[in-house]
């Protein structure tokens, strides 16, 4: 529990009242700054005595944990318009954030999956000693980011109302409260019709809450839980939301979708953040190549080598 709220509180007010800004940036602002706080519970701080090296720690536990370079940015400027406020409201005598450099963005190629991949997530959800009520949920949960390669915000968002399992799409609505409909495949429609028949009915009441993924107490998912369901899935912990994102658009550029298409289901403004995936799906051409054509330079120098 964070142990001083008030701070955080006026300074997500004065992002909506003086700022102006979107209820969905204001709400990543939180997230950001929630999940900073609890970091620094760890190490006896708050975010009120935080110092540039409990920052620097936040950050490199990101990096460790394979945030990408854009929510780490996101999760800086954050931190740097909070304490800017608290030092002007003068909470604050000295600003943590000062000289702490801009993670790069999209330096390296998004990590994606491969498909052998996910079907072993999958069955090892399925496999876990939990809940069944919980593995059904979570099956339903990972089948959907992966068929519509939604951001955390967007499916913890998600309602009953946005479904339509007849038409195996939703109503997703992204950055800017922008609305797109993204279609679904079967394995997800079919995760999702036992999720909504045989298991939400024992972790939620009905008409108990109005979102798709909720938990024993009837709320829905946090961000913070999505990864970690995501994260735990993974036998060896290395994956999350943002991974199946990926996946999802390098799948689709690989096995020949065009970019307008791809643009469109993963909600991106500008076509020039979807060419990346043009650049993924080559280095795996590439990576194929190499390992297999006769004459690619990898056999060669390994011929050279033993002989």
């Amino acid at each position: 529990m964070m142990s001083n709220p008030q701070p955080l509180s006026a300074f997500l007010s004065y992002l909506k009242v003086e700022k102006g800004l979107s209820p969905l940036t204001v709400d990543a602002y939180r997230g950001d700054l929630l999940q900073l706080a609890e970091f620094l519970e760890k190490r006896n701080a708050t975010l009120l005595n935080a110092a540039r090296p409990d920052l620097l720690g936040f950050l490199e536990q990101l990096t460790a944990n394979m945030v990408e370079g854009r929510s780490r940015a996101r999760k800086l400027s954050a931190m740097r318009h909070f304490y800017k406020f608290l030092l002007l409201d003068k909470k604050i005598k000295r600003d943590p954030t000062l000289n702490i450099e801009s993670p790069r963005q999209w330096k390296i190629l998004p990590k994606s999956l491969a498909v052998a991949e996910i079907d072993t997530m999958l069955a090892q959800e399925r496999s876990k000693p939990q809940d069944p009520a919980l593995a059904i949920r979570n099956e339903a949960l990972l089948e959907l980011l992966y068929a519509t390669g939604m951001r955390v915000s967007e499916i913890v968002n998600l309602r009953l109302e946005d479904l339509n399992l007849q038409a195996s799409s939703a109503i997703v609505r992204g950055k800017g409260d922008k609305e797109r409909i993204v279609p679904f495949g079967v394995a997800a429609r079919d995760a999702l019709q036992t999720y909504l028949h045989d298991a939400r009915p024992q972790l939620c009441r009905p008409g108990r809450s109005a979102l798709v993924f909720v938990d024993r107490s009837g709320t829905g998912l946090t961000r913070e839980r999505v990864w970690r369901i995501v994260r735990e899935a993974k036998i060896d912990g290395k994956a999350s939301p943002h991974m199946l994102r990926h996946s999802c658009a390098t799948h689709m550029v690989e096995n020949g979708a065009d970019l307008r298409t791809v643009q469109t289901i993963l909600g991106h403004a500008d076509i020039a953040t979807t060419q990346v995936y043009t650049h993924v799906a080559m280095e795996r051409v590439k990576s194929v190549y190499r390992a297999h054509h006769p004459r690619s330079k990898r056999r060669i120098l390994a011929q050279k080598e033993r002989a």
